[in-house]
């Protein structure tokens, strides 16, 4: 079967939001040679410009001029370079120091910045798939001022990569042991709470399984000390409130009294790398109150391939106006494969997949899942929110939400990857060259049985004449792991990718060139849907 397509261009338009920092109303003018700058002619040289002039730079002739800062930055160059003395004129940027974490781990925090580096499963990432932290921190690096509350397996508070951002309630450690000094019910709680047993907490959310203090490290450690890892926020206050016992397990009554605490103990993000359960409406409730107190609320979206508009996960499908659902990206810029999704319940991914960070009795580990991606999302809200703390919640929610980088190969998912510097400018990002979505594209139909048979094999053609590059998109896929599977060839017989599993709603790797052979195989036991593709992308 071959398909030879003559396609009509359709070029994608994109806008830009985002206006280069610099000091309000200040403007760096070079004043033509035939003009010398000199201290006596300032006055009048002001009065032509309609500007009083902040400063000189003689080497250069030029002046510093300072103009209403109510005034349009466009509007005011325009005016300037009209002059007839004037021969440059650009507004007084700002610029900053790069900063780049000196601790000795960093480089293999693929998660903040992705350079190409293989992880643990010997896989190169592809460049530029993190979350843009090196961007970021040279924007901000947080504040104190927020409080995270960790809600989760505790925290090891010893760890010398966490101790520095842990909260600390001034109360309990001023006070005398053994009293409950600030009469919040729980005793000496002075790094946090303990709601394991629900009837009765304590004030020790030590971890004694490692998934909080993991999850805290990716969040805020300790960053620029010259040990360990970096954290999102290099300053933030982390409140560790623990109801995951040493298994990873906790009770419904448990999490809602530790989100309590929480919200009572002034937290601003509510971070929960957790879920499962059915769905309870005093769970949600409690959620609410986080939301009419002006908190956001990170959820992960589990770690069980499905899909979450089909068969929802809690606490991330609860339907809260704060509420964040992250699933999990992994070094190539596609969603894990672990990873749940949906199209109108998982709101963003952050990288999940191979996750350097902290660990019990101060050491270090690599996990995977989407409760790795949520710290990232609840440290880019450390972030926003302490460059801009007039936010509202929702806001913070949003900012995020609307300022994502495409996912390579498409998503299942409402938006995209996380990206801090974006959020933090809130602007809008450029179309990735190598995102299939930003390409032109073709309506296709080519599908296999449903279910296809056993021991199948089916071949496909595609060429679209003049184009450098195809990805096909399939709009359902799953076949059987490993055995029952879709490979892609380019024109020389090369082949380029093999698909199985489950890839609905996903592009495939571009093939070089004007042509893409597809063959379906299948084995003689487990027969699955087989796949649809319903478009080419095309440049």
């Amino acid at each position: 079967m071959k398909y030879i397509l003559w396609l009509v261009l359709c070029w994608p338009t994109f806008s830009f939001a985002h206006e280069i920092e610099s000091a309000p109303g200040e403007f760096v003018v070079k004043i033509k040679d035939n003009v010398t700058v000199q201290v006596s002619s300032l006055p009048s040289l002001a009065q032509s410009l309609g500007s009083a002039i902040k400063a000189t730079i003689p080497e250069q002739n030029i002046v510093v001029l300072k103009r209403a800062s109510f005034e349009k930055r466009d509007a005011a160059l325009k005016i300037l370079s009209q002059n007839d003395l004037v021969e440059i004129a650009e507004p007084n940027y700002k610029y900053t120091a790069h900063r780049t974490p000196n601790d000795p781990m960093f480089p293999q925090q693929w998660g903040f910045y992705n350079y190409g580096q293989s992880d643990t499963d010997l896989t190169p990432g592809i460049r530029g798939m993190d979350i843009g932290a090196l961007k970021a921190w040279d924007l901000t690096t947080g504040s104190k001022d927020i409080v995270v509350a960790v809600v989760d397996s505790g925290v090891d508070y010893y760890h010398p990569d966490l101790q520095g951002n842990l909260w600390i309630n001034e109360a309990e450690q001023k006070g005398t042991s053994g009293v409950d000094d600030d009469g919040n019910g729980i005793i000496d709680d002075i790094f946090g709470a303990n709601f394991v047993d629900g009837a009765k907490p304590t004030g020790d959310p030590a971890d004694d399984y490692g998934h909080g203090t993991h999850v805290s490290g990716t969040l805020g450690a300790q960053s620029f000390n010259g040990q360990g890892v970096a954290g999102t926020a290099w300053h933030v206050r982390i409140l560790p409130v623990k109801f995951l016992n040493e298994n990873g397990n906790g009770y419904l009554d448990s999490a809602i009294k530790a989100i309590h605490y929480a919200r009572k103990m002034g937290a601003h993000i509510y971070s929960n790398s957790w879920g499962g359960g059915g769905y309870s409406e005093n769970l949600k409730q409690a959620i609410k109150m986080t939301h009419e107190a002006g908190g956001v609320f990170v959820a992960s979206a589990g770690n069980d391939s499905s899909d979450n508009d089909e068969t929802p996960e809690y606490p991330a499908n609860y339907a809260v106006p704060n509420v964040i659902a992250v699933g999990s990206m992994n070094n190539r810029g596609r969603l894990s494969d672990f990873s749940n999704f949906g199209r109108y319940t998982v709101d963003v991914a952050a990288p999940g997949e191979n996750i350097l960070s902290t660990d019990l009795y101060g050491g270090y580990t690599i996990l995977s899942g989407t409760s790795m991606a949520v710290p990232h999302v609840s440290g880019i809200a450390v972030l926003l929110w302490s460059k801009n703390p007039e936010l509202k919640n929702t806001s913070i929610r949003s900012r995020i939400m609307s300022t994502t980088k495409n996912l390579l190969g498409g998503a299942r998912i409402r938006r995209g990857l996380v990206y801090a510097p974006a959020a933090l400018q809130n602007s809008v990002m450029n179309p990735d060259p190598d995102d299939p979505r930003s390409w032109n594209r073709q309506t296709l139909s080519i599908s296999t049985a449903h279910p296809y048979a056993n021991n199948t094999r089916q071949e496909f053609e595609v060429t679209i004449p003049g184009a450098k590059r195809i990805a096909l998109f399939f709009s359902k896929f799953k076949t059987e792991v490993d055995l029952d599977k879709v490979e892609l060839f380019d024109r020389a017989g090369t082949k380029v990718t093999e698909i199985f599993g489950r890839n609905d709603g996903e592009y495939s790797l571009p093939v070089e060139g004007d042509y893409v052979k597809i063959v379906f195989s299948s084995d003689g036991s487990v027969n699955d849907y087989g796949f649809d593709i319903t478009r080419a992308a095309w440049e």
